[in-house]
């Protein structure tokens, strides 16, 4: 996980994007030859007229193992990039402690897709805010958001101060270009955006709509899980991590950078793109995931084992065992368990399941939950399989069974996920999704053996 590793990029915006692999590896990367220092960080002059500066994702006294910092040499030192700020306004993008005001109840909910944009809206623009937790201001917690765009950031670009950013696409290819080079990210593959990194996100291919989920994690920053008795391999495999190339964008023309710190959002007009670092070394960097590289483990011969075995990404907390979030995927995979019932068990749990399906079905619900579809399963409220799939389930005949074409996914967190007026609010909310478990009758009957 401390490998060295190095690469050059040619025009990365212009061709398709050149990756590293590995998770948490100390990089350098140049776009330009000798843009790079060698045997040093800072020194007295850069090469090409560059400006050096070090970008901090960790105090500078965290342990080695958890310390995180990249040198960037770039055109411009970042002071050139924020200027004075103005306030701006992203009504629909909140933080928590969310405290909207709503009628709407506590209980099981799940929605349909959020509607497609009727007018021109980018990345930024098009987040929507569905469930916050915890609480922005002491970095606790976290924020699940869906959102849905039609337009591209050309001269706009953005960072938040907040927390790093886990862009799930369920709709359409992403262009992000970061400080730190270009990730192109399609459906069915993951992109996480360090705290604090600029970036623009631009469209790619045919479509109308472009549409996906995002986790804002306000807490320490997403790792890879401990595989404990699974041993060293399987889950997640470091070496399917990617990492961009570094790639810039020199350009004088008019732009704006928008900040989202402490919950509020600022914007600032610059003359220039603060897409600009022709060369940086270090740990603190983006990176993508494809999601058909996971490795799953599962029961090979009785009972349904923990969600938990499903876990990509998560981001600790100080309790061991008990994450801030939880990233969880539910890919293909074999179900051969013997007299088992094969789907997720019903259950109620101290933690919060904000769900949603990238495409394909969801095996413990038949109906009603699609793809670009929502669910949120708070704290100790229950549920499990609806009564079409529990009937399946029960009934089906016991052989190897792959459970093919989907891809679903879970930010589990230790906090209540508390609702945003527009998620409660929102068309597409499903008022029937109770209904689902309406034909799980009583039947006991008082008598031995299994009914």
């Amino acid at each position: 996980m401390l490998e060295k590793t190095r690469n050059t990029a040619v025009d990365a915006v212009a061709n398709s994007p050149q990756y590293m692999p590995g998770f948490g590896n100390d990089f350098e990367t140049e776009s330009l030859p000798g843009a790079l220092p060698q045997g040093q960080n800072s020194p007295q002059k850069c090469n090409y007229g560059l400006y050096a500066e070090q970008l901090s994702g960790s105090p500078f006294t965290a342990p080695r193992g958890t310390n995180e910092r990249s040198w960037l040499y770039r055109i411009r030192p970042s002071v050139r990039h924020t200027r004075r700020f103005s306030n701006a306004s992203y009504p629909l993008w909140k933080s928590a402690p969310c405290l909207d005001d709503h009628s709407l109840p506590l209980g099981q909910l799940r929605w349909s897709p959020i509607p497609a944009p009727s007018e021109k809206l980018n990345f930024l623009a098009g987040i929507r805010t569905m469930t916050a937790a915890g609480d922005v201001m002491t970095q606790v917690g976290m924020a699940a958001h869906a959102y849905v765009f039609n337009d591209d950031m050309v001269d706009d670009y953005f960072f938040n101060a907040d927390g790093e950013l886990l862009v799930v696409p369920q709709l359409g290819t992403l262009r992000v270009f970061t400080e730190m080079g270009v990730i192109d990210v399609e459906p069915a593959e993951i992109c996480l955006i360090p705290r604090g990194m600029m970036f623009k996100v631009t469209r790619l291919g045919d479509g109308s709509e472009w549409r996906g989920y995002i986790c804002e994690n306000y807490g320490a920053k997403f790792t890879l899980p401990d595989r404990g008795p699974i041993g060293a391999n399987c889950l997640a495999n470091p070496r399917d991590f990617k990492t961009p190339v570094a790639a810039y964008e020199d350009k004088e023309t008019p732009c704006r950078v928008h900040v989202k710190w402490c919950g509020k959002f600022y914007v600032t007009e610059i003359g220039h793109s603060p897409l600009d670092v022709v060369a940086w070394h270090g740990n603190y960097a983006p990176f993508k995931y494809d999601l058909r590289t996971f490795s799953p483990v599962g029961a090979i011969l009785f009972d349904h084992p923990d969600p938990s075995i499903f876990t990509v990404l998560t981001a600790p907390t100080e309790e061991s065992g008990t994450a801030n979030v939880d990233f969880v995927i539910f890919p293909p995979r074999w179900l051969v368990a013997e007299h088992t019932f094969r789907p997720p068990w019903y259950h109620r749990n101290i933690m919060s399941e904000f769900m949603g399906l990238i495409h394909g079905q969801y095996d413990a619900k038949e109906e009603g939950f699609v793809p670009g579809g929502i669910s949120l399963h708070n704290m100790m409220l229950p549920h499990g399989p609806d009564s079409m799939g529990f009937e399946k389930a029960s009934n089906v005949e016991l052989k190897p069974v792959k459970l093919d074409h989907t891809m679903a996914f879970m930010f589990e967190t230790r906090y209540p996920q508390q609702l945003t007026r527009y998620a409660a609010e929102l068309e597409t909310r499903q008022d029937d999704y109770l209904e689902c478990w309406d034909g799980l009758e009583r039947r006991f009957d008082g008598t031995p053996g299994i009914k």
